[in-house]
């Protein structure tokens, strides 16, 4: 049954305040900065409560009932951007820990109508074969039942200055062999969205009401396979190789055992992530928020270069 969505707060930028969890992040860093830039009193959430360029830090532990309701208590926002993930698991920080029970205590620690913006992952799924995406998707039920006036945003690959996956997973990918290394037929598909215009639907939500209750796909202009992404890496750091496609009867031996080392280079997850591809409709998010939808294979040689 769907639950009715409250209205949305009343607001002008120079007078909300908002609250963001894992600011310190990739994505938060960029979006605390374009709130910053529209003139939003922000303040930066993250476990050490670490303060940022123009925003406030605050201790907000989002595995942490108490230590969440104590963070809000303080701050008093009238709008929450919840942004924290994880990629890997980690001893107790885990995926059901991260994911689900801290946007439990997020929103338990939520102020009677605030706004709420929350980080999801396309592909979220409570039946996915990926833990990340299984509890990505448990936790977008929790904010669908929460009453809250929410908004849920879906990337595929995020791209930007120290992205994770074209900055280290894909770069390591093809630097570190004579050849490179193509899962499977390497057809699945995947559209990249730019952090500038991430950072702009999560700013943007805050002042289109019309958005409450929504999910969008926040998705890029263009949509490669996986092997193009790999020619677009190795065209962007100016290598030539070879690729070789890897069965997959033969990856799905050799990732658990690559999982093995200190620091694997592709986890479980992320394996069973690219198997799936990610790929959506990028034009209901660019109508919505007036994106820029920046190109991948016009930005990646310089961020490689970063």
């Amino acid at each position: 049954m769907t639950q009715p969505h409250p209205p949305a707060p009343s607001s002008s930028s120079a007078a909300l305040r908002v609250l963001v969890t894992g600011a310190t992040g990739f994505v938060g860093r960029a979006v605390v900065a374009e709130l910053l830039r529209r003139g939003y009193a922000v303040f930066a959430g993250s476990r050490e409560g670490q303060g940022l360029p123009g925003a406030v830090g605050v201790k907000a532990d989002v595995t942490s009932r108490e230590g969440m309701q104590v963070a809000v208590d303080d701050v008093q926002p009238g709008a929450v951007v919840h942004l924290v993930g994880i990629i890997a698991e980690k001893g107790a920080q885990t995926f059901g820990k991260v994911h689900v029970e801290g946007t439990r205590n997020v929103l338990a620690a939520l102020p009677a109508g605030a706004r709420y913006l929350h980080m999801s992952a396309l592909g979220a799924d409570p039946s996915s074969k990926s833990g990340y995406s299984s509890t990505k998707g448990q936790a977008e039920q929790l904010v669908r039942a929460s009453g809250v006036a929410y908004t849920i945003f879906e990337p595929s690959l995020i791209f930007g200055p120290g992205d994770d996956f074209f900055g280290r997973v894909l770069k390591n990918l093809v630097s570190q062999a004579p050849i490179v290394p193509q899962i499977g037929d390497g057809h699945f598909p995947f559209r990249p969205v730019s952090i500038q215009d991430v950072a702009a639907a999560f700013a943007g939500a805050l002042e289109r009401p019309e958005t409450v209750g929504q999910t969008y796909e926040l998705t890029g202009p263009a949509e490669y396979t996986f092997r193009e992404l790999l020619q677009l890496e190795l065209s962007a750091l100016g290598k030539r190789k070879p690729i070789v496609p890897v069965p997959l009867p033969l990856m799905n031996l050799a990732v658990p055992l690559m999982n093995l080392l200190p620091s694997p280079p592709i986890t479980k997850d992320q394996y069973a992530m690219l198997l799936e591809g990610s790929t959506g409709d990028p034009e209901p998010a660019r109508r919505a928020f007036d994106l820029p939808m920046l190109n991948l294979e016009k930005e990646l040689p310089q961020l490689l270069k970063k």
